[in-house]
Order: structure tokens, then C-alpha cells, then sequence
């Protein structure tokens, strides 16, 4: 059967040697294998499915070619959809402080205001000079302007703050593993890593997935139990028993 471009046959000593019709769309040729269609590059398939007789340029074995392509395209766009999968639980995430956290907080110029303050129990930083101020619930820029507002009130002028986190507040593990607690929480952890912080996962656990609450969160979301699901400072990680 004849090779076409758009229902139209091609120019050029082209022909279609055996059971399968390959039609050309665009740069690609798309050839049905014993009613399978297989997508095949134009460009690429011509290089190795062409070769030349007496007769002209036929086919050489193209059911082999184009399947062997198609299943190369297919496990290469896997591929490219696994590396690029999002990671879990991170979209829309922004950090806020809480009681727990230590933060580096440097004023400009006032090396005696400067230096590190841990937040509160009630969520507060208490800073020479100006006493306390809220942080928990804000984000660091929201704290560096509160702190920028407090001291330009009576006692600098134009002050610039800067705030840093340096220690975390700790993230649970609970539920199905060797050591449930309260763990410090290391920048960059997944479900993962605090599944080893907790001693491993005990004989019963379910190892395909975990139960997350977020700070703050009266919800428990289920997430893989991988390194794509990302756990944040004062989560709640549950392991729960496998159905038997």
C-alpha cells in the first residue's frame, strides 16, 4: 500500500512493501501494525526503515521499525512524566512561624539588637529596646516589617531587619514504627527520612502510604510514603496498619 502525506501520495520513489499502511503527518509517520498503530518519526524511521532495491527505496521489515520506535517513545515519555512529577504536599506551601522556632534576627548597624531569639510559647520574639513582638502566623518578611515598625516608633531611624530561620520547630511521627515521637526537623525532609527518624517502619505498617497534618490542620491528608511527599515543621506523620 502506498505511503501518503495527508491522504495524497508522497513524491518520490517510496513504497510500502508489506501488510502495513503508513501515513506521513506532518514530520511523523504513522504506520497501523496489524491494526496497531504505532507512531513512528518521519525523520528518524526513514534512516533505518528505507533501503534500496533494483525497484527503488522500499520498506525494510517497517512492522519491526515502527513497533520497536513506538515502544521506545512510550518509555521515554514515561520517563520524562516521572522525573517531572511534582512533588507532594509542597503547592501553595509558605512558612510561618511558630513557638519553637529559633530565629537569626539582625538589625543593621545595632549589633547589640541583633543575635538570635527563639519564639515563644505564645508565639511572640522579645527584642531589646522594643519588648516583644508577634511572630507566630507570619511569614519572615511579615516579621522583618513588624520588627522594622517597632523600632522606627522611637527609636532608629529608617531601621533595615533581616530574620532567618536556624532552628526549626520539631515535626511527630506517630503509629506504625519502631520509635514514635517528637523528632527535630531538618530542612528539605520527606515522608522518607521521617520514617527513618522514627526507627523504620514495624512489621504491620503500611509502607505504601502515610497520614499528614499540617501544622495548624485539623485534616490528615494521604500521601505516598516516597521521597516526593515533603514534610514541613511541626507536621503530624502517621503510619497506619496494613490491611492484612
Amino acid at each position: 500500500m502506498p505511503v501518503s502525506s495527508g491522504g495524497s501520495p508522497l513524491s518520490g520513489p517510496f513504497r510500502n512493501t508489506g501488510q502495513n499502511h503508513c501515513v506521513m503527518l506532518g514530520p511523523w509517520i504513522t504506520c497501523t501494525i496489524d491494526g496497531w498503530p504505532s507512531p513512528c518519526r518521519g525523520e528518524f524511521s526513514a534512516m533505518i526503515a528505507i533501503r534500496e532495491t533494483k525497484s527503488g527505496w522500499t520498506f525494510a521489515s517497517s512492522s519491526t521499525v515502527c513497533f520497536l520506535l513506538s515502544l521506545i517513545l512510550f518509555g521515554f515519555s514515561n520517563f520524562a512524566h516521572a522525573q517531572n512529577a511534582p512533588v507532594t504536599g509542597s503547592a501553595g506551601y509558605v512558612y510561618r512561624l511558630d513557638s519553637g522556632d529559633k530565629v537569626q534576627v539582625t538589625v543593621y548597624g545595632e549589633p547589640d539588637l541583633s543575635g538570635p531569639y527563639d519564639v515563644d510559647g505564645s508565639g511572640f520574639i522579645r527584642l531589646p529596646l522594643v519588648g516583644q513582638i508577634q511572630a507566630a502566623g507570619l511569614t519572615l518578611k511579615e516579621f522583618e516589617a513588624a520588627a522594622e515598625a517597632k523600632l522606627s516608633v522611637k527609636y532608629l531611624v529608617n531601621p533595615k531587619v533581616s530574620a532567618e530561620v536556624t532552628n526549626y520547630r520539631p515535626f511527630s511521627i506517630l503509629g506504625e514504627v519502631n520509635k514514635p515521637g517528637e523528632y527535630p526537623y531538618e530542612d528539605g525532609m520527606t515522608a522518607l527520612n521521617a520514617v527513618a527518624l522514627g526507627g523504620g517502619f514495624t512489621y504491620r505498617a503500611d509502607q505504601d502510604d502515610v497520614y499528614v497534618r499540617r501544622k495548624g490542620s485539623a485534616i490528615e491528608e494521604k500521601m505516598p510514603a516516597n521521597e516526593k511527599t515533603l514534610v514541613f515543621p511541626g507536621d503530624t506523620v502517621r503510619v497506619d496498619e496494613r490491611i492484612f
